[in-house]
Order: C-alpha cells, then structure tokens, then sequence
C-alpha cells in the first residue's frame, strides 16, 4: 500500500513560495502571477497505516507551521505541476524521511519518494507556464512528475548480466574510429583510439566497451592532465616577459640536468625541483602516495611540541556547478575534503573562491542552453554551503569574482586545510595478497563520465546529454569518514587510501597498486540495474578505497561499523601488473599497468605567446565619483550576504572571523585556524590565504600569475606571518586549448609569470589542480591562475585588519618594481621582513594589502568593522589611492610610533564616521549602502524584520537547585546521529569542564543496527548524570525540518523511559545546542520538561526569516539564571557567541512566552551592541519573537539554545572584541559536587 501526504507552510512561514512568487514577478516579468504555493509532496510504502499516520506530525510535517492533507486542493484559475528528482538521483528529503520512519519502528527502512508541487495563481499562458517550468526545473537533475497516485513504490529494474564485446574494433580504421569517438561521446582523441586499436591487437582480442570506457577516463586531461603533459615543439614569442623567463627557465632545466619532454607541467613544477635542490624545501612531506600537498610541522599542543604533518588542497568542479549548480558546487568542497582526508588527515577549514558572470543582468540576456547567472551563484552557493556546513568544516573566507568571460564556464573553487599527527600515517606500497576495501557510500548512476565530461568544451546541445555526469553528495557520510580516519588505530591499519573522484572504481582502486584483481560484484549498489561498466566508471560520492594487510581486513571493517559506515572487500593486490576487474564471473577489463601508464598517445603543440595589453586601473576623476564607483563595483562590493550562509566556526579553531570588528564588517584577507585537536589544545594555527585578479591576467596572463603568487604572499604577511615555510598550490583554468598555439600561449605565459614569482620569492608551489576546458561555443574564460598561499604561525603573533582605534598615523610600505612594473623579488621580502618586524615589535596594530580596489579599497575596508572614520593626508593622491600596490601595506601604527623612513603617510583614523580628502567629505552610512547594496538582490543581508514590540526579560534566582550528589566527574551521554558535527566541539568543552564525556554513535546501517542502537542508549543514559544533543544537520534537516531524526529516535518508549527517570527520578540534567534545541523543542523537552505529543499551539523552531543559513558572532544578554546550566552567570550579563542554523527562529504565542518569561524560562536574549533587546537581522539572526535565544524547562534543568556556548578556547575570534564563555559547562559540572 501506498500512502501520500502533501505538507504545505502555513502562510507566515512560506518563504520559500514567497521568495519564487517575486522571482517569478521580478525576474521573469510575469506580472499577472498573483501567488505562488508549494508544497512537498511524500509517497511511502513499507510500513504499517499505523505507523504512517504518526509520521505525518512528527516526521513530515510540523502542525505550528504546516498543514498536512491527504488531498491537494486548488482553484480553477491556479496552475499545478509537480517536479521530482530523476531516477537514480539522490533524494536527501526522501531518505532522511525514511530513515525517520525506521528509527521509529525500529523495522526495515521503508519506499519513500518526495515531489515538489508548485501551485500557481494568475491568468498565465501556455508559454508564460512552460517559462515557469523551464525556471524551476534543471532537466540535469529533475523532470516534470506525475499528479496520479502510486501503486508502487518499487521499480523494477532490468538486471543486465554481461557487458559489450566490440566486435569488429581492432579492424576499424581511421575513418571508423572517428565516428566510434562522436557515437560513444569519448573524451580521447583519434590518436588515443588509434593506439588502443593498436594495444588489443597486440592482444589479438576486441576490448569491451568497459574498457574503453575506462581507458578514456584514465587518460582524460581531468585524470592525467592531458594538456599539461604535450609535449612543446617550439615556441613564439610576442611578450618580453614570458621570453625573458622562458630563457631563464631553460637555463633552469640545464642545472637540475632535466631531459625530459618541455611542457607546461614542466614549468609549473620545475620552480619547487629548484628550490628542492637548493635545501629551501626541507619540510616537504614526500611519498608514492599523492594525496594532497603535505607538509611537516612542530605543533604545540598543551606546552609541548609534536610532529605533525599539514595538508592542503585545492579543487575544482566548474563543469558539474555550471549544469547543476546545487550538487556541482556541494561535491566540490566534498571531492576537495576526501583528498587530505585520503591522507588520514582531519580536514578543519575551507576557503571557496568562484567565478560568475554579472548575476544581476536581467534573465533574457542568458545564453540559450545555459542557466541564469542569478541562479548558478545563488544554487551554487546553497550547495557548498549545505554540504560544508553538514560536514562540519569551517568555512573561513568566501569570495567571489565577476568577469563576463566566466559565462563561458563557472569557476567553483573549493580549497582545504587538514592536519594529522606524523605518527598516524602509515605510508607502504601495497603487497601481493593485500586487501582493498570500500568504505562509505553506495555506487549509483550519478556521476558516470565525470571525468570525460570535465574535460570537455561544450556547446548548447552537449549540455543536453550531461545529466549523469553530476554527482550527488552526501555530507552526512562523508562526516562518518572523517571520524573514521580520525581513529589513531584506523588510520595506522591503512597502508595506502584513494578518494573516489574522477573515475570512480576503475581509477580510484586501479591507481593504489600495479597490479590489481576487482571484483564488481562486490561493490555496493544503491539500486539494482547498474551494468559493469556503470559499476567501474560511476564516480558516486562518499567513497573511500584503503588497502591493509589481509590480517587486518577483518579488524578494520569492525571499526568502520562503530562509525555507522558500510566496509565491502572488493579487491586484491597482485603480482601481475595488471588492471583486471571482473563482473558476474566474466573478466570485463584486464590491461596492463604498462599500457594505463602511457596516458596515451604523445601529444605535440607549436605555441605563440600573445602580447600583453596595457594594465588599466580605471577611476574617475575626483574622489567622491571614484569612491562610488569603486565600492559599487561587482568585485569590490561587500559579499557578506555570499559568506554569512558558510559556517565559520565549527571546530572551535577560528582564530579570525571572516569579517572583524565589533560591526563584524571588515573581511580578513587570510584564513585563519588553530590546528584542529581532538582532546588537546594548541597554540598553532594555519593560515591560509589566495591572489588573483582577471582583469589583469585578460591583459597579460603573465603578469596576472606574478602577482597572484605576490597577492597570495601578501596576504599572510598583512596576517601576522612570516615568508618562511610558505607553501603554494595553484588553481589553473583555462580555455579549450585544441590545436590553436596563440591559445597554448596564454597558460604558457602564466605558468612562467608563476615561476618568476617562485624563484625571486624562495618559495614553491608543490601542487595544483588544472582545469582547461573552460569554453561555450565562441565564449572562453578569462586566462585563470589563481594562487593559494599557506603556513603555521603561533596565535600570538596573528594581526588582523580592521582599524583599531581613533587618531592612529596610517602609513603605506611599498617594495621597488622593476622595468615591467611587477614588484622586485629581493625588494618584496625585504618589505615582508619589515613588516613582520614591527608587527613583533608590536608597532603595527591592523595591516592590510591593496588588492584589486587598491589603497582606496582597504582604507574604507579597515574603516567600517569598528565604525571608525578617516582622513586622507592632502598630499596622497588619487593616483596613489587608486592604482594597484600589489606587495604594498596598509599599516596603522600604535601611538607614538615613528613613520618608517620608506613608508608613505596615507592619513589618519578618526572617530567621526566619515571619510575625507582635502575639503570632500563622504559618509560612511552613503558608501555603506553602494557598497552593501551591490549584491543585496541577489545574496541579501540587510532585510527588514517583521515589527515586534519588544520586551526585555530579567529572572533572578538566590537559591538555586542544587543536587548534592558528591559526584566529581559526572558523565554526559553525547549522542551523534547521521548529520550530527558539533559531538567534538562539545565533548571537549565538557572535558576542559571536569566531566567525563562519552560520545554514543547511532547507528542505522540494518533494522537490527537500529534497535541496538535503541537498547544501548538507553543503557547508557541510566549510567550517565547528563545528556547533551549537539549541533549538526540531522538526517540533513530533512524532510523539511531540523531536528526529526533526533526526536524519532528519542520517542521509542525505551528512551523515552529512560530519559524520564533521568530527568524526574535522578534530577539529572540535559542541553541541546542548536539542532539539538530544534530536537528539545520538538520533543516538549523544552519548555515542559517531558517529552509529549506536539500540536499546532506548542512552540517550535523554524526557518530563518532571511531565508537562508547565518552564520556570525552574535550577542545575547542572560535574561534569566535559574537553570543549574546558567549558576555563573546573572541577569544583564552580555555574551558573544557563534551562531551557525538556518532554522533558529523561536516562535510561540504571546501567552506562552508571558508564562515562560513570569517562571524564568527564558534564558536569553538576543541585543544590539548597545546590550538593548533588538530584532534588527545584523543582531536577531533568525527573526525569533521576543528576540529569545534560549529557554528552559519549567526547573530550568533541561536547556535549549541556539548559540554554540560550546566552541570556546583561547585565541579565538582575535578580531571581533566579546566575552565567550558563559561557564554553563562550569555551572553543570558544579551542579552535581
């Protein structure tokens, strides 16, 4: 049987219909739309009526903000249509809601299936309907659904058992091959065919289609670097400066004695074999296993020094974000976190740099076949947003660059920071007999050709057939692998790891050894009807191959069951060098290493380098056009609506916020994180920070790439640290190059500007990632050399910059340049050694590098974080103001410091909020809104709240309870769910705390995994004093909800029961911070103490009125102290805390909230800098009535909160002033001695 119910907002809380009925009106013009439903429709079959009925208030829907139907109603003059995922494409919504449903039957998971019904009213045409369907269905991920009730959930598929033999191909010729190369959409060219026509030949046998496949996804340019590896025959230059380098380069090649091939790999690594060469290398971290750039370092860690190893990387997944920009954009930060984590590192922080085209040109303007600008930024920052921020990972700095070359092909960047203790990292070769095991997801049709279809150009009709080539992600998996390979015994069981990226089975288990036996019939599958090659090529996410001795398979499985994680043995290492993957019994790829290892067929090329065109920093001519103009320019205006979506705090480690400040509105230029510990504290950070401008580099892609390296440096010395140990990783991407030398001519040119940096600099990049495919039809990227810089520092000497205080003497350091204008190499690091030297001398209070916007930019960026003021010196000119200074500082000096001989004096801080020049006069709150206004429509932060008459609450308690219980280390029970990410966070609060903190993994991988799980928790609850639920996205916050996993599970009578005793027997305590308020509340928890069925007039959580994730510091006053969890703390005290939800709204009745502020219930308020109650979105970040932050139960021993109290530590938020730590930890420990 099948059930269906529709789940529609209540109209208060539709902002979702609201949002796309002003789409609709604003963007695609359709006025005579008047309102816009939606509403989410589910099918389940599989479980009981019973069963079903009691998920429609607890799992599908929630009654104080939706209305569940069994039947969709609508008028005559409305229009319906529903859209659906296509098949095989994953539905988070549809499995977290049967994972819901199975948590509380404790049965077999049951068939769901979700829609999306869209219900337009208005006197709409054929085509202005079909205009709506076209806007709101990416055919790459979703079709039209059907309207008519189900029979059955369940398809069947048909289950194929052998693949193609090609018969007839080693008899092909050329002509033959070249129309087998159109039919079969292969990436290879006709040489590549050719030569594998020679290879099966030689092995007087047809290959299957398998092996084909493979083949062209091993030797794709995404895999095996194709372009990067041609060889260069000759080349022509018309640019002085590539030639001048290009000489130095050979001269290079001559010293280190290199024969092999030139070519643009060559050149883009040949500046770290020098500099290997010359010992400046000596903390390279170097192995046969290539998993990200890795690096040696001391850590200090609770006074003491430890060895560990730091690795960075650098992804890109322009293709997938440009077609499907949701899970494009989500998988890149997902594949750029598997590859140090394929390391056995601990993946903590992350950096998106993007590329787009003008978003706020007008819709009809979109080049046919492809997505509107507005809608690839905007779903594409939702997607790396949503899977980041599941995960668990930091996301320190969000940026985003505009160029109309970027309409060719998005550039979605996502790059990473991870780190792990030397010790735990096993690196050997893998041995005849070891084991492969594949760890995590499911495979599934998402994501064949992956690697072939990035390595494409494409054209209007190509992008038609491109559906498979995305693959979904699946953070909450992706979480249960970090914790995984954060297991010191796990990671020192694994020999060597491959993440699965581009090439899915085939390439991520045939690169870790060279000789290989696969076995397809092994690998699990999330449907059935997959065929071999579906099963060898498929580039499904979340996946990870490890090898270990065959003594160790069995132990390591068990492991990677405690984390919830499925473990499947698919491989063994061979003697004979040889790829063989077999399938149903039959051998459906065996080809020698010595053949996969060619890469094809040699590739040669002529190339012309280009002459550069003149570098322009355009600016009016006076200072108040010039200054508007600038802060109103796409690339310079405030991104704060992108970046505020990004959790910035997770992991308890950042050192700076991304935007400083007590206004939190000045953006750092470098990313910086304490060294991620499980249990310990340190005082080592990692910085990381990135350079490039494409207005430049369009000019002269040589110059563009010197001073993205410059930029790049820079960036970490305005942040406090030093050039030594400074690593690179570049970020190439470029036009389809084909044939055409002068195009050739534009990453040659780049690559040498890099190598000039490198060489005057000391200092190498020691990976990459290139990406040359970046044309649509006639329209190409601009040339892209994007650096990324990174090193440690200790805390202490961390600068971050924002003025710091009123009167201060602003000067400006600038290195010498030579005769093409680029900063001198001997020059910069003497300017470097400079500045880190009045920074240590504590001369140097806030720094700052001119980037794109120059001096004129990082003046007013300084400014406007504290609210301060400034004054131009009459004689810095406009010339001076604006003009790029790349390697030049912004410095403001400390009281009574002496101007440095070589510095230049800018101006002067001031307290009133102005900016001046001689007698002109600008106001801060004028440029504020040029500035923040740019991007408002298209990435808001500056809503208008609903209007409330606030009222501020005080509650204070002499007497408080108390339970005399004598327990010096009581014990907290810290569940983790699938979603779960703050257990780490607040397991180590707890224990700086003096408790005692076990973190309890749920586990849902079987039926009878569930009811273990059901039964052990409620064990351990009986032997703890305390339960905290942590932060996360349970089951993803699907369907359409936080918290529902968590309260599914807690609602089983065993838990319940136990929870109860705890709570009512034992006056035993119990918090949950964000998702685990959302569960607290949606359980009655909180605020009736007991755990109850809800209904429309209880309180809830819901969607954030911004109608998107926040992420900031905010400020809340202690409205009342009388829970046990708040017994250091007063009424009136102010705390300033992270908040990271997209569902944190409080709303209740006026009623209730009168009850609960007269019994002291409200814990907390959100308030304004002055300390006053406010609902203005810079300070209520959710829109929650009567700015409440948190409540308690009527004892005020069960807590709810949406403020993460648990990400505290010393060296945290350097740049926004506050005090962090309202002890409740402290308080809750003290409650039971």
């Amino acid at each position: 049987m099948v059930y269906r119910v529709y789940v529609e907002k209540k109209n208060e809380f539709a902002h979702e219909a609201e949002s796309l009925r002003s789409e609709l009106v604003d963007i695609l013009q359709l006025k005579s739309v008047e309102q816009v439903r939606v509403i989410n429709r589910y099918d389940v079959e599989g479980c009981s009526k019973d069963i079903f009925d009691g998920a429609i208030n607890t799992v599908f829907s929630e009654p104080q903000v939706d209305t569940a139907s069994s039947k969709l109603c609508y008028g005559n003059d409305e229009s319906v249509f529903a859209v659906e995922f296509l098949p095989g494409q994953f539905d988070q919504r549809a499995n977290s809601a049967s994972e819901c449903i199975q948590i509380t039957s404790k049965g077999e998971r049951p068939l769901v299936r979700s829609a999306k019904v869209y219900i337009i009213k208005g006197k709409l045409s054929e085509a202005e309907l079909d205009k709506i369907k076209s806007y709101v269905i990416n055919p790459v991920e979703s079709r039209l659904a059907s309207m008519d009730e189900f029979e059955t959930l369940k398809v069947v598929y048909e289950i194929p058992t052998e693949v193609e033999v090609l018969d007839g191909f080693i008899d092909m010729n050329r002509n033959d091959l070249m129309d087998f190369i159109r039919q079969n959409g292969l990436a290879m060219d006709i040489a590549d065919l050719e030569m594998c026509r020679k290879y099966f030949e030689s092995e007087k046998r047809n290959p299957t289609v398998t092996e084909i496949k493979v083949i062209d996804t091993y030797w794709s340019d995404h895999c095996r670097h194709t372009t990067f590896n041609t060889t260069i025959d000759s080349i022509k230059f018309e640019d002085g400066d590539a030639e001048t380098t290009y000489a130095d380069y050979i001269e290079t090649r001559k010293e280190l004695g290199r024969t092999k091939p030139i070519t643009l790999m060559d050149m883009g690594t040949i500046a770290a074999k020098y500099l290997k060469s010359k010992g400046l290398l000596s903390k390279l971290d170097e192995s046969e296993e290539i998993n990200a750039c890795t690096v040696k370092m001391d850590v200090e860690i609770d006074g003491r020094t430890e060895k560990w190893l730091l690795l960075f990387k650098n992804e890109t997944h322009n293709h997938p974000t440009e077609i499907e920009p949701f899970g494009g954009a989500a998988t890149c930060i997902g594949g750029a976190i598997r590859d140090p984590l394929s390391g056995r590192s601990y993946v903590y922080s992350a950096m998106r740099v993007t590329g787009a085209a003008d978003p706020l040109q007008p819709i009809e303007k979109t080049i046919k076949g492809k997505l509107p600008q507005r809608k690839i930024v905007t779903t594409a920052a939702a997607g790396y947003s949503s899977y980041g921020n599941q995960i668990g990972l930091a996301t320190g700095m969000v940026d985003e660059l505009y160029h109309p070359g970027y309409a060719a092909k998005r550039m979605e960047i996502g790059a990473v920071i991870a780190a792990a203790p030397a010790e735990n990292v096993r690196r050997e070769r893998p041995a005849p007999g070891d084991l492969v095991i594949l760890l995590g997801g499911k495979t599934g049709r998402d994501g064949c050709g992956g690697a072939t279809g990035s390595s494409k150009s494409h054209t209007e009709s190509s992008l038609e057939s491109c559906g498979a080539e995305v693959q979904k992600g699946n953070a909450p998996e992706e979480r249960k692998l970090q914790r995984l390979f954060r297991n010191a015994e796990v990671s020192k069981l694994i020999k060597r790891c491959n993440d699965f990226g581009a090439g899915g089975v085939s390439v991520a288990i045939g690169e870790l050894a060279d000789g290989l036996d696969i076995n397809l019939n092994n690998v699990p599958k999330k449907y059935d009807g997959l065929d071999g090659t579906e099963l060898a090529i498929s580039e499904s996410q979340e996946r990870m191959a490890v090898v270990v001795d065959k003594a160790d398979a069995k132990r390591f499985c068990e492991l990677a069951e405690q984390e919830n994680l499925e473990a499947s043995i698919v491989a063994e290492v061979t003697e004979e060098p040889y790829l063989k993957i077999n399938w149903n019994g039959k051998s459906i790829v065996n080809i020698s290493r010595e053949f996969l290892d060619t890469n094809g067929a040699e590739k040669h090329i002529d190339i012309t380098v280009p002459p550069q065109k003149k570098i322009v920093f355009e600016h009016a001519d006076d200072f108040e056009t010039a200054y508007k103009e600038l802060l109103g320019d796409l690339n310079i205006c405030s991104k704060r609506g992108l970046s505020e979506r990004f959790d910035s705090t997770i992991g308890a480690g950042s050192v700076l916020m991304p935007f400083g400040g007590k206004r939190q509105r000045t953006p750092i230029q470098a990313m910086v994180n304490l060294i991620s510990t499980e249990k310990s504290f340190s005082n080592t950070c990692s910085l990381m920070s990135w350079g490039f401008n494409p207005k430049i580099s369009e000019a002269s892609p040589y110059k563009g790439a010197y001073l993205a390296v410059v930029e790049s440096v820079s960036k970490l010395i305005a942040t406090g640290a030093s050039i030594d140990d400074t690593y690179l990783s570049f970020q190439e991407y470029f036009e389809k190059l084909g044939l055409d030398g002068s195009r050739w001519g534009k990453p040659l040119a780049a690559l040498l500007g890099s190598f000039a940096a490198q060489k005057n600099l000391g200092i190498a990049a020691i990976g990459g990632k290139d990406s040359m495919s970046g044309s649509f039809e006639d329209l190409d990227v601009p040339p892209t050399l994007v650096s990324f810089a990174v090193t440690t520092e200790n805390t202490n000497k961390i600068v971050s910059p924002e003025f710091k205080g009123e009167n201060h003497k602003v000067v400006l350091l600038s290195p010498c340049c030579g005769y093409n204008a680029l900063p001198n190499g001997e020059s910069l690091k003497n300017i470097y050694s400079q500045v880190n030297a009045l920074m240590r001398e504590g001369k140097v209070l806030s720094a700052y590098t001119p980037c794109m916007g120059g001096v004129a930019e990082a003046i007013f960026k300084m400014c406007i974080g504290n609210g301060l003021g400034f004054k131009y010196a009459d004689g810095f000119d406009l010339e001076q103001m604006f003009s790029y200074k790349y390697g030049s500082f912004v410095l403001e000096l400390a009281d009574g410091v002496k101007i440095p001989e070589n510095a230049v004096l800018i101006g002067e801080t001031t307290a009133e909020n102005k900016l001046s020049w001689k007698e002109i006069v600008l106001t801060f709150d004028e440029l504020e809104k040029i500035y923040e206004g740019k991007l408002e429509p298209i990435y808001p932060c500056n809503i208008e709240p609903k209007e409330q008459k606030l009222e501020t609450f005080n509650y204070s308690v002499g007497e408080r309870i108390h339970k005399n219980m004598g327990i010096a280390k009581p014990k907290v029970l810290i569940p983790v769910f699938p979603g779960t990410n703050c257990e780490y966070d607040t397991a180590k609060a707890f224990e700086a705390a003096g408790a005692e903190a076990e973190i309890f993994i749920i586990k849902n991988l079987s039926a009878e995994h569930v009811m273990r799980s059901v039964e052990d928790f409620a064990e351990k609850v009986k032997k703890s004093q305390m339960i905290f639920i942590p932060g996360g996205f349970s089951g993803g916050d699907e369907p359409d909800g936080s918290g529902k996993f968590i309260t599914a599970f807690f609602r089983n009578p065993e838990i319940k029961d136990a929870v109860t005793e705890l709570l009512d027997k034992r006056e035993g305590l119990m918090a949950g911070i964000c998702n685990g308020f959302q569960a607290l509340i949606k359980l009655g928890l909180v605020p009736y103490g007991k755990i109850c069925d809800v209904d429309a007039d209880f309180p809830t959580l819901t969607f954030n009125e911004i109608a998107r994730h926040q992420s900031k510091l905010i400020r809340t006053r202690v409205a009342s102290n009388k829970s046990p969890w708040m017994s250091k703390t007063k009424p009136g005290d102010i705390f300033t805390t992270p908040i990271s939800h997209g569902e944190g709204r409080f709303i209740a009745s006026n009623e209730l909230i009168k009850q609960l502020a007269e019994n002291g219930q409200i814990l907390t308020q959100y308030v304004d800098l002055d300390g006053n109650v406010s609902a203005d979105i810079q300070f209520n970040p959710n829109g929650s009535y009567q700015s409440i932050e948190g409540i308690t139960s009527p004892d005020g021993r069960v807590l709810g909160k949406m403020a993460h109290s648990e990400r505290i530590g010393k060296d945290l938020y350097k740049n926004v002033h506050g005090n962090f730590d309202m002890r409740m930890f402290e308080s809750a420990v003290e409650y039971f001695k």
